[in-house]
């Protein structure tokens, strides 16, 4: 029994943990390429999550296809705000820009709440796998669950295939290196900008739909962005398997001591352990040192 237990609990917090890390991966994708750090991007997983109901829910659409429309919408967002944003502040003090963000994210608040249909109230998405459980070697995990770490890993999957072999994939990574030399070789770099935004955001309204059926759809679900961020800092900020492992990492903790440790735990446990792996490497599990001669 406390086997199934813990196993039970590992589950879902790494359930929730793929969530984490997709929004950490939102960060980390943003950043390498422009050195922005987006604080609106838990904001963004809001959106999608809110189009994913209105399009599912109020229109009538299925599932599958309401969400693919919902992460679409969400990526031409992304895409907007890196034109007509974020791009003219590009070269201010980063003060700026990362007030600029932090504003992006209590402006998608205020206008969701006014919004005839969403509003304050708390809304719900079904899905294929509602209220379904799955039983492997004794153990009762939700199907929700499962399904959120299976779409996770695909994700995950299909993402590295396209920064690997694709011509715009290598284009985006060429230009998160060396945007100077990105420029020379003929990659249209402003556009690769607004790209990684739009993909950015898709992957946050992505991960907006996986959580909707645990954690429903509210005007304040964006700020899983706090926990997102702290996991892109555990992974290494600047690596992207940093920042699923990470999210997974941190998912995993918060489960097992809201489960296992006193009241009051589980909302401090992820951060502790994120002190104590920083103090061990200040660079992150997956960070690397960078060194300057001057």
């Amino acid at each position: 029994m406390e086997v199934a237990q813990f196993t039970q609990q590992v589950v879902s917090g790494i359930a929730i943990g793929c969530v984490y890390a997709l929004v950490a991966l939102g960060f980390v994708l943003i950043y390498k390429a422009t050195e922005v750090v987006n604080f609106a991007q838990g904001e963004l997983l809001m959106l999608g999550a809110f189009l994913g109901y209105t399009l599912i829910v109020m229109v009538g659409f299925d599932f599958w296809l309401g969400g693919l429309l919902a992460v679409a919408l969400t990526a031409a967002i992304g895409f907007a705000l890196e034109r007509t944003v974020v791009r003219p502040i590009v070269g201010q003090p980063v003060f700026a820009i990362v007030m600029v963000t932090i504003g992006i994210g209590f402006v998608a608040r205020s206008v969701v709440t006014m919004i005839p249909g969403w509003g304050v109230d708390t809304h719900v998405i079904r899905t294929p796998f509602a209220n379904r459980t799955l039983t492997l070697a004794g153990v009762v995990l939700s199907q929700d669950h499962v399904a959120i770490i299976v779409l996770t890993v695909a994700l995950c999957l299909s993402l590295f295939g396209f920064f690997r072999y694709t011509r715009l994939g290598v284009a985006m990574q060429a230009t998160s290196q060396n945007q100077l030399a990105a420029y020379y070789v003929g990659i249209p770099v402003k556009t690769v900008f607004s790209l990684i935004w739009a993909i950015s955001a898709a992957v946050a309204a992505f991960a907006g739909l996986l959580l909707a059926p645990i954690a429903f759809v509210h005007a304040n679900m964006g700020f899983i962005g706090i926990k997102a961020f702290p996991a892109a800092v555990l992974g290494g900020f600047g690596s992207i398997p940093g920042a699923v492992v990470g999210g997974v990492i941190i998912g995993a903790v918060e489960a097992l001591a809201g489960f296992y440790l006193p009241e009051g735990f589980k909302d401090v446990a992820a951060y502790i352990v994120l002190l104590l792996v920083l103090l061990l490497r200040p660079q992150g599990l997956f960070g690397g040192v960078a060194r300057k001669k001057v």
